[in-house]
């Protein structure tokens, strides 16, 4: 699925690397770079910002997704977990992409949102098949 993905947003060849770990991983990875200690249920470290960028272009950075939180908000969406991992897969990567919906305008909620939507859409019809 992050073939799929990395295909249809125009960067066949790019590289990044996914970890799943449980939600104390997630939230000590959470405290250390990020300074909040609490679990999420997913974590994008970009490779083409800051002081790195561009040393390996093809390397887009790491998508840390917890599975029990992952577990979690798939019985409150009624979805499958596998359906969840899946989506937040998505949304790391979508980050790692430059999308935003944290720190940019609402904007740039609403335009990963709408992507966010397509691209799902997408990876759903894969699973079907």
């Amino acid at each position: 699925m992050a073939q799929t993905i990395l295909n249809v947003s125009g960067c066949p060849d790019a590289l990044l690397s996914v970890l799943i770990v449980d939600d104390a991983a997630i939230q000590e990875i959470n405290r250390d770079y990020l300074h909040k200690d609490q679990p999420t249920n997913v974590i994008s470290f970009a490779m083409q910002e800051g002081d790195g960028a561009g040393i390996q272009p093809q390397l887009l950075g790491d998508v840390v997704i917890s599975a029990e939180t992952a577990e979690r908000d798939a019985a409150e969406a009624q979805v499958t977990t596998e359906e969840e991992l899946y989506f937040l897969l998505l949304h790391g990567i979508l980050h790692l992409l430059g999308y935003d919906h944290e720190r940019g305008s609402k904007a740039d909620a609403l335009r990963m949102r709408s992507r966010e939507q397509e691209l799902y859409a997408l990876i759903c019809k894969e699973m079907t098949r």
